[in-house]
């Protein structure tokens, strides 16, 4: 079992970064997973005392198919994050700066006016992860069971519908969800898997037509019974993984 792709989605709801590797840390997502993300102007989210906020709370892809349109690009050492509207306007900003935050804020509701609601804010906190979950995690899937999905549906389901972290092969359909509670070894990295995902309307997006097309969720209850597909895990010890590493499931 292996490593097959690796991603991270630096600003919530919009577009993914290949990573051909990665340092994990106990406790954090991977380095810039959902480190931004532009919280609605109706959005509970206060920067100085963050808190999980359910996803409807920020531009999201289960609410505004306009964030589809958008294309982020982040270069952490230059600290700039690159913005490409649905014209082929752009814009570089510094996301980690006040000035940059509120260019970035003006930028994304000039592009995508209909998807904003209220007076937006960019946000980042250092440390912070604006994830689906509550606490600071890595999400995986089996490349086999979106194999199985698409079998099932009748047409491709493309990985990137499900905005993973992590995308395995080498294991069985739905292997991943009878991980719950074990422990996955990476090199020296040590992740425990802690709960399947419940799917949502961001996976009807078709991340290569920037469109809704179908709807994985119902796919999933009527061909399996659930909504489920990929896992969250957490770090609990610090290692450098990378696309192609072997796989241990520890007893």
């Amino acid at each position: 079992m292996r490593i097959d792709t690796m991603y991270r989605y630096p600003v919530k709801g919009l577009t993914p970064e290949p990573l051909t590797h990665t340092e994990l840390h106990p406790g954090r997502a991977i380095d810039w997973d959902r480190a931004f993300a532009l919280a609605q102007g109706d959005s509970g989210f206060d920067p100085a005392t963050p808190a999980w906020r359910p996803k409807t709370e920020f531009l999201c892809l289960a609410r505004n198919l306009e964030a589809a349109q958008l294309t982020a690009r982040f270069e952490p050492a230059t600290g700039i994050l690159t913005l490409i509207a649905p014209d082929g306007a752009a814009l570089d900003a510094e996301p980690l700066t006040t000035t940059g935050r509120a260019a970035i804020t003006a930028f994304i509701t000039a592009a995508v006016p209909g998807a904003i609601r209220g007076t937006p804010q960019f946000v980042h906190v250092d440390g912070h992860s604006f994830c689906d979950h509550d606490g600071p995690v890595i999400s995986l899937i089996g490349l086999p069971s979106l194999r199985s999905l698409s079998d099932a549906a009748g047409a491709p389901r493309q990985p990137m519908r499900f905005r993973a972290n992590l995308y395995l092969t080498g294991l069985e359909p739905w292997e991943e969800l009878s991980w719950i509670g074990r422990t996955l070894a990476i090199g020296e990295a040590r992740l425990r898997v802690s709960e399947r995902i419940n799917r949502c309307a961001a996976t009807c997006v078709n991340p290569e037509t920037r469109q809704r097309d179908a709807n994985p969720v119902k796919e999933l209850m009527d061909h399996f019974g659930h909504v489920d597909c990929g896992v969250f895990a957490e770090v609990l010890q610090a290692g450098r993984i990378a696309a192609g590493d072997a796989i241990r499931l520890l007893a």
